[in-house]
This record gives C-alpha cells, sequence and structure tokens, in this order.
C-alpha cells in the first residue's frame, strides 16, 4: 500500500494544500470527500475562526482531512491548543522549526508533517520526529525556500537524504507532473494552485478569474529580505520589484508590505493592491470545477500516463 495512503488512511496519494484565504472547511472537506486528503489553512484564520472552520468540516466529512500551521505565527500557542481540543490527527507544520512542536503534537496522538524547501531542513524535521514531509519546489506559490531549488531537483535530493515518505510540492497540477514526481522518488503530491481555482475555495472570485487568465511568466518571487513569496504580477507586486531594484532594505519592504494585503488580495477582491499568492502552475489552469472533479482528472491522467510508460517500457524491452 502507498505509504502515504496508509498514513493518513485515504484513497488517492494527493494533499490540497493548506493555502492562506483558499482552504476553508469547504474545500478541505470536498478533497477528502473526493479520496484525497483536505487541508484547512490556518495560516489566515485567528483561533476561533479556526475552530469554527474545523468544526464545520466535521459535518461535512466523515474522511480525514488536516490543518496546516506556519510556525512564525504569533499566536501559534493558542492555534495548537484549538487543533488538540478539537481532536484534529493530522497537522501540517510550515515555516519554522518543527522541532518545537513536533513531540507535543506526537504526544497528544497528531501525525506531523513538515513542509521543507532544502536538504539542511528535511534532514532537521526528520530528527525533530515527523512522520513525513513535504519537498516544496521553487515553482510553488505563496512562501518558498530562498534557494530557488526547482521540483525536479528537489524531489531527488530530499528522497536520498531522508527515511520518511516525502510528498511533492510545487508545480505539480495534472496526472502528468504527478506521475514525473513519483519518478523522482515522491511517495504523494500536494497540490495548491490548481485546488485554488476550485468552486469550493474561499478565494475571491476575481482572484480566481486572474489565476485562469495568468500566463507563462506572469509570477515572480519577490520579497527574499523578508520571507520569498511567489506573486502574481499586479501594481502591488511591481511597486515590490522596484523597490527591490533599488536596494530597498527589509523595513521599506515591510512598510511597502503592510498589514492584511494578502486578504485583501485573494480574500476581498482587490486585484491591483492585493497581495497575490499563486505558483508557476497558474499558468496551465483554464476553469474553475469543483475539487472533486479537479482529483479525479489529475489521478485519471497519472494512471492514463503510467500506462503510456509502461507500454513505452515494453516497447523498449523489445
Amino acid at each position: 500500500m502507498n505509504p502515504i495512503c496508509k498514513l493518513f488512511n485515504i484513497k488517492y496519494p494527493i494533499i490540497q494544500a493548506g493555502m492562506v484565504w483558499c482552504s476553508g472547511w469547504r474545500l478541505a472537506s470536498a478533497v477528502s470527500n473526493a479520496g484525497g486528503l483536505g487541508i484547512i489553512g490556518a495560516g489566515s484564520m485567528y483561533p476561533d475562526v479556526l475552530r469554527t472552520h474545523i468544526q464545520k468540516c466535521k459535518l461535512a466529512t466523515h474522511l480525514p482531512f488536516g490543518v496546516n500551521i506556519p510556525l512564525l505565527y504569533p499566536n501559534i500557542q493558542e492555534i495548537i491548543d484549538v487543533v488538540i481540543e478539537e481532536n484534529v490527527k493530522i497537522v501540517f507544520s510550515s515555516a519554522g522549526n518543527p522541532a518545537t512542536w513536533t513531540s507535543f503534537l506526537k504526544e497528544k496522538g497528531v501525525t506531523v508533517v513538515h513542509v521543507i524547501a532544502n536538504t539542511k531542513f528535511a534532514i532537521k524535521a526528520q530528527e525533530a520526529g515527523v512522520d513525513a514531509i513535504v519537498a516544496e519546489g521553487f515553482e510553488a506559490g505563496g512562501h518558498n525556500g530562498r534557494e530557488e531549488t526547482t521540483t525536479m531537483c528537489l524531489i531527488p535530493m530530499i528522497r536520498d537524504a531522508v527515511k520518511i515518505p516525502v510528498i511533492a510540492a510545487g508545480g505539480i497540477g495534472s496526472g502528468k507532473a504527478m506521475l514525473a514526481a513519483f519518478a523522482l522518488g515522491a511517495d504523494a503530491v500536494q497540490i495548491g494552485s490548481a485546488f485554488a481555482v476550485a468552486e469550493e475555495s474561499s478565494a475571491h472570485p476575481a482572484f480566481k478569474d486572474k489565476i485562469i487568465a495568468a500566463a507563462e511568466g506572469d509570477t515572480k518571487l519577490a520579497m527574499k529580505k523578508l520571507v520569498p513569496v511567489r506573486l502574481l504580477k499586479n501594481e502591488f507586486a511591481d511597486a515590490i520589484s522596484v523597490a527591490e531594484a533599488e536596494g530597498a532594505d527589509r523595513g521599506r519592504l515591510m512598510e511597502l508590505l503592510g498589514r492584511a494585503r494578502a486578504k485583501a488580495g485573494m480574500f476581498e477582491g482587490d486585484m491591483e493592491n492585493g497581495e497575490l499568492e499563486i505558483g508557476q502552475v497558474s499558468a496551465m489552469l483554464d476553469e474553475t470545477k469543483p475539487a472533486k472533479e479537479i482529483l479525479e482528472e489529475i489521478w485519471s491522467g497519472f494512471r492514463s500516463e503510467l500506462q503510456r510508460f509502461n507500454s513505452l517500457q515494453s516497447e523498449l524491452d523489445l
């Protein structure tokens, strides 16, 4: 049995990423009901809001789902308390040191997965006792690695470096890409951008439309002096690019970023002044559809490509 399907008790080795302002209970439950693992993104939620989403998700699905927790958030203790009190059994941690909370969570019976972008932190996450790793390449949307290592390079390096299951992320939005990730050594895939435009995504309709309209080259990694983030181009992203070209320091970039910039863009629909986090795969997305349909198309495409490669192997053997 696939190690990730076994770990989470799911049908397909497909994980929906925990995305700020996109992945509430509707999307998480829809993905879980379709056979994948849905994730509630706690990064955009106050503790009481997260509790509501967890409770609604429990009502919407009897299948496993998880919560993504960015460890750098100031109210992390309250977020952890909500997860434990609501008996969430799967946590994907990110943006911080996994050693801080992994042991505590596992003592409470929680399966812990940590998101990394380089070999050094993959090893540290394994040493911290996590059950699996998400290896996220440079193509991914939102917060990204400073090393800018692409998924094609990252996954085989991580596979060689750790013994625990590896979930590939970054630039994966189709069955073909999923098969490529497996060929590189992944045990499963985590998909964000393709689910950001799902009907159940909590992203603003204007943001979904902008993602669908995106072309090749319409995203860029920015704000490396703060936390590297992949953004869709708009007036805000242009202002950041100009400031960085002029040598802006952290203080200036923080001033430009301000507060609630991501909420304004992704959740409230300000397409020019908002922060629009999305991956390079946005250029391949062309319509909004139910999460179940998205997942099934990816799985079907994966199986079709696998059959094609099996046929190719037979031809080569001849």
